[in-house]
């Protein structure tokens, strides 16, 4: 277990300094300042976070510490992200990049999902996992199964997903290209907005009749 805790904040620091000026340019706009920490007690809202003063930036503004601790796979899909956005780590303000840490269970899934901001680079570390995703000429599927070393990019707002197939746990690492990348689950977001939207649109969007529309959005009801 030490062994991989360190082999996960290896590759976080390698991905973040391989992928750094590539993402950078990717996304989010160039900063015009050496750094710019977010405010985090600071409520107005513009497009990123609000700065702090200079002389209230300390070096832990800066640091993020626990990447190398397994997030909790106990929920429905057995997934777990554990996220390093400028939310988190307050020094990625304005610098346009994140990381993420990816933990499934055996069977865990990372249910399809978008990133509405932000391309990702995933660095599996271990296990096996089945990856893809769609693009938008004629909903291609670009689907493969990674092993611990293999890395693989999604590009920017398509819909992806990661699945376990193998005989344990899985554990990867994610670099985007922003530092707010931003995730929408894709059945959530139809059939648990809020508020619903209307069971005639899922009806025909999807081939279903009202009872099974109502079945699904039931079902995610009882989950929360």
């Amino acid at each position: 277990m030490e062994t991989l805790a360190k082999r996960v904040v290896f590759v976080a620091l390698l991905v973040q300094a391989a992928l750094l000026p590539m993402l950078s340019m990717a996304a989010d706009a160039d900063p015009i300042q050496d750094f710019c920490v977010a405010d985090a007690s600071n409520t107005l809202t513009i497009n990123g976070l609000v700065c702090k003063t200079a002389a209230d930036v300390k070096v832990n503004d800066f640091l993020f510490r626990g990447l190398d601790k397994p997030g909790n796979t106990n929920g429905p899909t057995a997934n777990a992200v554990t996220p390093v956005a400028a939310a988190q780590l307050p020094g990625l303000n304005t610098l346009g990049i994140s990381l993420a840490r990816l933990d499934f269970a055996k069977g865990g899934i990372n249910v399809p999902h978008i990133h509405p901001r932000a391309t990702e680079v995933l660095a599996l570390l271990q296990g096996e996992l089945y990856v893809g995703f769609v693009s938008t000429t004629n909903n291609t599927l670009f689907a493969t199964t990674l092993y611990a070393g293999d890395v693989f990019v999604f590009p920017r707002g398509l819909v992806h997903f990661q699945l376990n197939v193998g005989k344990g746990a899985a554990v990867a690492i994610a670099a985007l290209s922003s530092q707010n990348p931003g995730v929408q689950q894709v059945a959530p977001a139809l059939f648990a907005a809020n508020p619903p939207i209307n069971d005639e649109v899922l009806e025909k969007a999807f081939n279903l009749n009202q009872k099974q529309v109502q079945h699904i959005k039931a079902s995610f009801t009882t989950r929360a």
